[in-house]
């Protein structure tokens, strides 16, 4: 009998293969359980009405395995299947289950599809009324197959004979809509009939032409049309085919959406929507009238990196409460990202009125903090029976709403609330015997679900929600733990290369929008740049993608070399506009960037930091010239460092917890001066109280400053301490995901004053790497989790910690206990993987895949 089989195979980073954009998609497969390592696999391609095998390819490589055979055509589909073989194994396992593959629109000149729009007049400065776009088209036999291939200038949601097309909301998403604008392939076979056939589509403004941005926003970023690109195109039962495409003969008619805003919310009259609109019964109705055409290259549609945009929770109330007015407060129990949806019934002409906010003050909706997303959803009913709504193009950072105008009482069953990111696979876990720390860790994932939405935005309530660089070059390591987000990171870092500037510089934000007078025009600036080196290189450490790594390497080497230049002769970046440690707590509300230490000392380590990391990518790609010179380049950066902000006994000349927490994660001292340096930082972090003290740049390398260095005890003590500013403050302040400050909301309930006062921003919960690293034990040392360090080291009064992560080969996981005798820990190291398992006290132990049982008492006699 034959062994279990492997896993499907997955194609690149992708949910599936439908619609793929590359013509070679790599491949990858996890081993069956007591594979152990794999020494050979065999691939079945069944493509073109043929079917190829490689034969026995004597590799150990499971991951982004290269394509076998020729290159994918434009829609051409492929089966897929793998086998592999065991160390001494007389026979391969059993084949994996088929997964397929499909190839969207490859060549530029495969696309007939122009954009369409609605032919009115509009004010181009003022909120316009959607429209709806519609095509009427016969089929004149059976369906084989149908695929629409469809994005917009805007946002689209498509229906085909009055059936959805696809889940997924906010299409085609947020790119740098000049240079790549996403498409989507749909099947839609199931939704065809031989005979008459509609396909419309929802439009809205989106970040294309809505209002986005800063001090009252800015319209028409990319353009003022808001139009339909759709191509749907049918195979029938005798191998000919039809193309439906977006062109002058479709008719556009003004929808029930009266105004829509990702700020501002949505407003929608039911009196006014026909739900057979998208039908051909349809046909002849209403107000429809001739599309505008606009143009496009096609050379700038992009299938997608990643998977969309979906709902992934529903969430009811948590309490429902009137108010003396007829208002009904709606608390659900955790700070969301999303959207309500409502069934109600009432006359025609109610008018339901949505609020959302992140927090309660003096009971009522705390709305200053959004400034000026107003965050207001209006649904006008029809008086037709009950009706189930709920917006489609906009959503809302929020835990309480306010609905005003409900006819009757309300339930909670007739509200819920919606949760919207990306949909990403999750893979990462952990949790401990301190409550409060699991509710940490918990709001981290919350924060990262809220800001995960296309591209990894700061807050997802206000009027900013932008791609800020810096905030994900710093949780980028937590993130790629708890979700696979290669794909969206993938996406975005492609658009970040395509909006550095022709010297170099690396925007604060990506996309690039009007952001006078602080970030218009564009500054270099530390540590917001440097996720151009730092960002791509934990991609590579964490999913194994090489390749992700050389497509990001020429926009990493113009950083540095810019940094280089602007440093001088003297390597020491001392000049320009810096953010320093964004966000300190000890900087004025009015002021983020007034910290305690020097910004131009946290520039100079970050420009040393990079150029190692920019060495040590060039190492991994084989350029072995750039890997001498900016290896060379650190190692002067550093010795500059030093010779400016090092005094003797080894003082840093910012006095601080976030000078010393870089000087020594960025390995810029002397082995001599690290010692005094940790001493000195662990004195400052007990001097105040064990409070926290670090801002953006300090926070996510504090603990490990301290826990490799001789202080685990005081990093214990940081992480543990409940008072403000504090992680757990915000816990025992009720906090269900991370804020922006340390003091959002303050001890005595009131609001900071401050202007950036959100209470969702993912950044300083960066310091969950470090609980999945240090304090649940895991810990990748060769990419992509291909060699392991399983390394608890408790502390802190934590008696227990359980941590898993789904890596490329499969589960890594570790839960250890303290005993009265020392620890026990069960470890399991995935198929094709080695480990070695250090427990306190013990020698460190390599293992081979599988489970095993660990315990430092027999470990100990042992050694």
């Amino acid at each position: 009998m034959l062994p279990p089989q492997p896993s499907p195979v997955s194609f690149e980073h992708l949910p599936d293969g439908l619609g793929i954009g590359v013509a070679s998609p790599r491949l990858s497969w996890t081993l069956p359980t007591g594979t152990g390592r794999q020494t050979g696999y065999e691939l079945e391609v069944e493509r073109r009405g043929g079917v190829r095998r490689t034969g026995r390819v004597d590799s150990a490589e499971q991951v982004l395995v290269p394509w076998p055979g020729d290159a994918l055509t434009s829609r051409e589909r492929a089966t897929v299947r793998v086998r592999v073989w065991a160390p001494g194994a007389a026979h391969p396992s059993e084949w994996s289950a088929p997964r397929d593959v499909e190839a969207g629109l490859l060549d530029p000149a495969d696309w007939q599809a122009v954009p369409v729009s609605a032919d009115w007049d509009e004010d181009p400065a003022g909120e316009r009324r959607p429209a709806r776009v519609r095509k009427d088209f016969h089929l004149h036999r059976t369906v084989a197959r149908a695929r629409l291939h469809v994005t917009a200038h805007g946002l689209y949601e498509v229906e085909v004979n009055g059936h959805r097309v696809g889940d997924e909301t906010l299409a085609p998403g947020w790119t740098v809509y000049p240079h790549r604008l996403r498409y989507r392939t749909h099947d839609v076979t199931a939704h065809l009939t031989e005979g008459a056939n509609t396909v419309g589509a929802w439009l809205g403004d989106g970040w294309y032409r809505g209002k986005y941005g800063f001090d009252g926003g800015t319209r028409n970023i990319y353009g003022t049309d808001q139009s339909l690109i759709a191509q749907l195109e049918v195979e029938y039962d005798d191998g000919t085919t039809q193309v439906v495409a977006t062109d002058g003969t479709w008719k556009a008619a003004p929808g029930p959406i009266l105004t829509s805003g990702l700020y501002e919310g949505e407003t929608f009259d039911a009196r006014l929507h026909d739900p057979a609109w998208a039908t051909p019964s349809a046909a002849g109705t209403g107000d429809w009238t001739p599309v505008r055409t606009g143009t496009r290259d096609p050379a700038t549609l992009v299938a997608p990196l990643g998977p969309p945009v979906r709902c992934t929770e529903e969430i009811a109330p948590a309490t429902v409460t009137r108010t003396a007015d007829g208002r009904h407060l709606l608390d659900f129990g955790q700070n969301l990202v999303g959207r309500l949806r409502v069934t109600v019934d009432g006359p025609a002409g109610t008018t339901l009125t949505l609020r959302h906010a992140e927090v309660l003050q003096d009971g009522e909706l705390a709305t200053r903090p959004l400034r000026e997303a107003t965050s207001v959803d209006t649904l006008v009913l029809s008086g037709g029976g009950p009706l189930t709504w709920e917006p489609r193009f906009t959503l809302h950072g929020f835990r309480y709403a306010e609905i005003t105008g409900w006819p009757g009482e309300l339930t909670a069953g007739q509200v819920t609330a919606r949760v919207y990111h990306t949909d990403m696979r999750r893979t990462g876990w952990f949790e401990c015997s301190d409550p409060l720390v699991n509710r940490l860790h918990e709001n981290v994932v919350w924060s990262m679900r809220g800001n995960f939405v296309d591209l990894p935005t700061d807050c997802p309530q206000r009027d900013e929600r932008l791609g800020w660089t810096g905030d994900i070059q710093v949780f980028a390591p937590t993130a790629s733990f708890l979700y696979d987000c290669a794909g969206l990171l993938d996406s975005w870092l492609t658009d970040v290369g395509l909006e550095q500037l022709p010297d170099g510089t690396i925007p604060w934000y990506v996309p690039v929008i009007p952001g006078e007078p602080m970030w218009t025009p564009i500054h270099p600036g530390a540590a917001w740049g440097d996720v151009a080196t730092l960002t791509p290189w934990t991609l590579f450490q964490r999913f194994g993608d090489r390749e992700l790594l050389r497509r990001h390497h020429p926009m990493a080497k113009a950083w540095v070399d810019l940094v280089e230049r602007l440093a001088g002769p003297t390597r020491l970046w001392d000049t320009g506009v810096q953010l320093g440690d964004w966000l300190d707590p000890a900087a004025p509300p009015d002021d983020p960037a007034a910290g305690r230490t020097d910004r131009y000392l946290v520039a100079t380590a970050y420009f040393a930091h990079s150029a190692r990391h920019l060495a040590l990518s060039a190492r991994e790609l084989g350029i072995d010239t750039d890997a001498a010179r900016y290896a060379a380049l650190a190692d002067e950066v550093a010795a500059a460092f030093r010779r400016r902000y090092v005094l003797p006994a080894a003082r840093l000349t910012s006095d601080s917890a976030t000078a010393y927490a870089v000087a020594l994660a960025f390995g810029l001292l002397t082995p001599e001066q690290r010692r005094p340096a940790a001493d000195r930082l662990a004195e400052i972090v007990l001097a105040d109280g064990a409070r926290v003290s670090t801002g953006f740049v300090g926070t996510p390398l504090i603990c490990d400053a301290l826990a490799d260095n001789g202080h685990l005890d005081v990093a214990y003590r940081l992480l543990m301490q409940t008072e403000c500013p504090s992680w757990l403050y915000t816990v025992t302040m009720g906090a269900t995901t991370i804020w922006e400050r340390w003091d959002s909301l303050r001890p005595d309930g009131t609001l900071n004053p401050g202007g950036m006062t959100s209470f969702n921003h993912y950044a300083l919960g960066a310091v969950a790497d470090w609980l999945h690293r240090v304090v649940g034990g895991i810990t990748a040392t060769a990419p992509g989790y291909r060699r392991l360090s399983f390394r608890p080291r408790p502390g802190g009064g934590i008696t227990w910690a359980r941590v898993r992560h789904d890596t490329p080969y499969g589960t890594a996981a570790l839960s250890w206990e303290l005993t009265a005798t020392g620890m026990t820990a069960d470890v399991t190291v995935p198929q094709g993987c080695s480990a070695t398992a250090e427990l306190p006290g013990c020698a460190p132990l390599v293992l081979g895949p599988g489970d095993h049982t660990l315990n430092t008492a027999e470990l100990g006699a042992a050694a």
